[in-house]
């Protein structure tokens, strides 16, 4: 049978199962990719799997997250990153080198190989011709410790790319017009892999910019050949020898299939709140903004500065209007000087701020209240920017540059033709200025074990965390909507994000954006423990394990929804947390926050796949629930977590070992 690229990925890397839609598949991970924001519980949980070295091919962790310095708290977390590292052999990105999506593409992405991260945008490396999935950190952990990643069989989604952008259209254009075609979970259990003619015409970092965004459709990942276009990619970063040609097969069959005519694609932006919430830019012309952002890891490429600094050359951009400009790495910034960009930018009136994601995890860069940002970042959930009622919007770096320039949001295509301006032609530079100084490389095996992480005052153990119990009566602490973000439920900014390594203080942050009673309440309940009903596609966004392992030390024991996002569904019961599914949607609507709810028998049903019925003791009636895990995901999540599940198995490995007459 002819083989598509995912295929072919998928089948050289197979531990275990049958790669059919829906059944568990176990596999071989080459890479994996940590980030401040959640590295530090990676590299805690490493110490609580009692690792001695890493097992993986490569193993990477950035500081790209949390590089404000307003007090302490990230500075010994960028310490306790930098020896922890040492200490198990990875790669150690410092801070200010890069956000790790585009660097890692740039120094480590191999076609041909897997990599999980701990960041839900880690498919971005998917632009190489990788399998590269986004995970809670403690899958991360567990394949730096040698493991297989266990995953269902996702639906393969063959989307076929036919003709050429139009001037003043990009990467962003394209992936946004998918988010308007199928919203923020169309593409839950699914991964995307795009071929067609329409390829020829983008480079590897604007496969980049689909690719990271995939996410925002709820993708497991995205994938590209690995072609032409990735083999002079690694040739200007000087790793041509790096580049296998990895193609899909003529004729290769997919599970569901799409075509795009890139041709009919114009300028489109995100309305504020959700990156779903698609429209042609020229619908909302004229709004008004106060602040515009170029950068993060949906934008990282050297073309997408560079024609932005194209169109503000020689102009200012608006006096109402903030213009901060955020390079991705470091690389790219040396590159961006060399053209002489980064002088247009600053002269136009550009803030040029360090490489980081910065606004985009929503560290620093808050907009004011109730006035319009525009962004080339990749997501606009409510809050995610740092202020509570914010506006903001995602755009393509045309349509941003050009309403920096007027003030008010603005199609490319009408300012062009307002300023008699052709559209750039771009002279980018044939080999990029790579830049390896702020890479840390792992030490060798001896000196490594001598190291001792170094842990500042803010820097917590893990929560203990113990087994499901067989019955459970507990009161429904809070009731959300459809797509709650894990923003809503563990929020990002810098108030919050300087206690990633402390879990019971940021747990006190939990909820707050949609409750700011819920830590008081759970507090107060922690005797019986809770529940959370919640809606469809439930903890979509952010890879961040604090939205189930917080939630988890306020006492949350089971959360009920219409449907889970793939990467918190997996949180949850990494951590000990039954994720159960309405049999009848509608049941949603009779259960109401207040309500106790009682679960028996939980350790049979989790046995089998019968639906379970759920009391309202409250309401005096009863509804049937549902769980997807499989008998392998059970066990950890009767055992309290795969943590504990882990330990248990040690125990009892070191038992029947001791048992075991010697040779």
């Amino acid at each position: 049978m002819a083989a598509s690229v995912t295929r072919k990925l998928i089948e050289s890397h197979l531990e275990s199962g049958e790669p059919t839609p829906g059944e568990e598949i176990a596999l071989r991970i080459d890479q994996t990719l940590t980030q401040d924001a959640t590295g530090t519980l990676v590299m805690q949980e490493l110490e609580a799997l009692e690792l001695d070295q890493v097992q993986t091919e490569v193993s990477v962790q950035y500081v790209d997250h949390n590089l404000l310095q307003t007090d302490e708290k990230n500075a010994e977390d960028h310490e306790f990153l930098r020896t922890a590292a040492q200490r198990f052999g990875v790669w150690f990105s410092k801070p200010g080198n890069g956000v790790s999506h585009p660097t890692h593409m740039q120094r480590f992405g191999v076609p041909g190989k897997t990599m999980v991260g701990s960041d839900s945008h880690t498919p971005a490396a998917g632009s190489l011709g990788m399998l590269a999935i986004g995970v809670g950190g403690l899958e991360v952990a567990m394949a730096m410790a040698g493991r297989p990643l266990h995953l269902r069989m996702p639906e393969v989604w063959g989307v076929r790319l036919e003709g050429e952008l139009p001037e003043w259209c990009s990467a962003k254009d394209i992936i946004l017009e998918m988010l308007r075609r199928h919203d923020v979970d169309g593409g839950v259990n699914r991964i995307i892999e795009y071929h067609g003619p329409g390829l020829s015409s983008l480079t590897a970092m604007d496969r980049h910019v689909i690719a990271n965004m995939g996410a925002e459709l709820g993708a497991t990942t995205t994938v590209f050949p690995a072609d032409d276009a990735v083999r002079t990619f690694l040739r200007a970063e000087g790793r041509e020898d790096d580049w296998v040609e990895l193609l899909a097969d003529d004729g290769a069959d997919y599970d569901i299939d799409e075509t795009i005519d890139l041709a009919e694609i114009e300028p489109l932006i995100a309305r504020p709140s959700s990156p779903g919430n698609v429209v042609p830019v020229r619908e909302v012309a004229g709004e008004p903004i106060a602040q515009v952002v170029i950068g993060s890891s949906a934008n990282p490429g050297l073309r997408d500065f560079a024609i932005a600094a194209a169109m503000v050359d020689g102009r200012q951009t608006s006096p109402e209007v903030s213009f901060d400009v955020n390079p991705t790495s470091r690389e790219i910034l040396e590159d961006l000087t060399r053209m002489g960009a980064t002088t247009s930018l600053i002269s136009s009136g550009a803030r040029l701020h360090q490489a980081g994601c910065m606004g985009c995890i929503g560290m620093g860069q808050a907009p004011a209240t109730g006035h319009n940002s525009l962004r080339t970042m990749p997501r606009n959930f409510p809050g995610r920017s740092g202020t509570k009622e914010d506006r903001v919007w995602l755009c393509s770096p045309e349509t941003a540059a050009a309403s920096a320039l007027t003030g008010s949001i603005t199609d490319p295509r009408e300012w062009a033709e307002d300023a008699g301006m052709s559209y750039p032609s771009l002279q980018l530079p044939e080999r990029s200025s790579v830049n390896t100084a702020m890479l840390v490389p792992p030490l060798p095996a001896e000196q490594a074990q001598q190291i001792q992480p170094v842990k500042g005052p803010n820097i917590s153990r893990l929560p203990d965390s113990e087994p499901l119990l067989d019955q459970l009566e507990a009161p429904v602490l809070l009731k959300v909507e459809d797509n709650i973000s894990t923003d809503e439920i563990s929020p990002a900014g810098a108030r919050a994000l300087p206690y990633r390594s402390n879990i019971p203080k940021l747990a006190e942050f939990s909820f707050t954006q949609v409750d700011e009673s819920y830590p008081r309440r759970a507090d107060e309940a922690r005797s019986t423990g809770h529940i959370i009903i919640g809606g469809r596609n439930y903890g979509q966004g952010s890879s961040r394990e604090h939205a189930a392992i917080a939630l988890r030390y306020l006492g949350l024991r089971v959360v009920i929804a219409k449907s889970f996002a793939r990467i918190h569904w997996q949180n949850l019961a990494n951590f000990g947390v039954l994720a159960l599914e309405f049999v009848d949607a509608g049941d949603y609507d009779r259960v109401e926050q207040g309500d106790t709810l009682k679960l028996v028998d939980l350790h049979q049903a989790l046995d089998g796949s019968d639906p379970l019925t759920v009391e309202n003791v409250s309401q005096k009636t009863t509804f049937e629930v549902r769980h997807r895990l499989s008998p392998r995901q059970a066990e950890y999540v009767l055992a309290g977590g795969l943590i504990p599940q882990v330990a248990q198995e040690n125990t009892e490995g070191a038992a029947q070992a001791a048992t075991e007459p010697r040779q």
